[in-house]
């Protein structure tokens, strides 16, 4: 029977009982959404009124600026956020204790600080008299709070760098900014891809917060539909559905973009002695081609 280090595979019998287990959730599940929507429709939460305005052009064009405005602050605090988390986090590695002290008190002051109250303490700070205030605001508060995440990926993603690769630049008399930038840095960037790309979702999520500012968004915009059609539940729903939408898109493109500049070149052997390059389709002798 296979087995895994932390845990023997399960049986016949508990193979059963999970089936049992998520038939079981299942129902469940279902029921409890058949019961919402029930509710939603006995208190005529489906009627055409409501729904109406998300396929009115005046409507359409109100969530779609919305949603363009709040791209655009993710895409300005994404950057930001990965120059911010990248050069504290490198700060983090520093020998000097000038440059290592201050870059770690940024760091874990930044990831404690709820991110709502940064959004509102750099609100206060930039002049809350205008929805272009509001909206740089949102930005250099997420890029604060992510920026700070991203350095802590970014010193582990650095340290995971193998040794040897440090090692060997040093015997050939790098000095160590050149390691840094020139093998640290890249080499770690493919570790802490994953994980920027969790983060860039959070961040495009965490835009919502700028409701508690006004900052132009989806989120503003939503608010002048269902306060005009006092129809909540609905643009909330087709809200949601917008953001689903825009985080599986970035998640898409993010992973394209991941296998494109920090794919591996896959190898398998094929025969005895004889090598087969997946992304070429060459083949050749297993010891220098001969």
């Amino acid at each position: 029977m296979a087995s895994s280090v932390l845990f023997d595979a399960p049986g016949p019998k508990t193979i059963a009982r999970h089936r049992v287990y998520t038939i079981i959730s299942a129902i469940v599940l279902l029921a409890i959404a058949g019961l919402a929507l029930w509710q939603f429709w006995r208190k005529g939460q489906f009627a055409g009124q409501y729904w109406e305005p998300f396929v009115t052009p005046r409507i359409v064009n109100v969530l779609l600026e919305g949603l363009g405005q709040t791209l655009l602050a993710a895409a300005f605090a994404i950057l930001g956020a990965l120059v911010f988390g990248l050069f504290f986090g490198s700060g983090k590695l520093s020998e000097h204790r000038a440059i290592r002290w201050p870059s770690w008190i940024v760091v874990e002051f930044f990831r404690a600080v709820p991110l709502l109250l940064i959004i509102i303490a750099t609100w206060y700070a930039v002049g809350p008299t205008s929805g272009a205030n509001a909206f740089w605001a949102l930005v250099i508060g997420l890029v604060l709070y992510n920026g700070a995440v991203l350095a802590e990926i970014a010193r582990a993603g650095i340290q995971a760098v193998p040794n040897g690769q440090s090692e060997a630049a040093y015997a050939i008399g790098m000095r160590k900014s050149q390691v840094m930038k020139i093998v640290l840095i890249p080499q770690g960037f493919k570790i802490m891809l994953p994980s920027i790309i969790s983060q860039t979702v959070v961040a495009l999520k965490d835009t919502s917060l700028g409701y508690a500012i006004l900052a132009p968004g989806l989120t503003v915009a939503g608010k002048l539909v269902y306060g005009e059609f006092q129809n909540i539940l609905q643009t909330g729903f087709v809200l949601a559905l917008l953001y689903i939408i825009a985080n599986m898109a970035l998640s898409y493109v993010a992973t394209w973009a991941q296998k494109r500049f920090a794919g591996e070149k896959k190898i398998e052997v094929s025969a005895v002695g004889l090598i087969t390059d997946r992304s070429t389709g060459n083949s050749q002798s297993g010891i220098g081609g001969f």
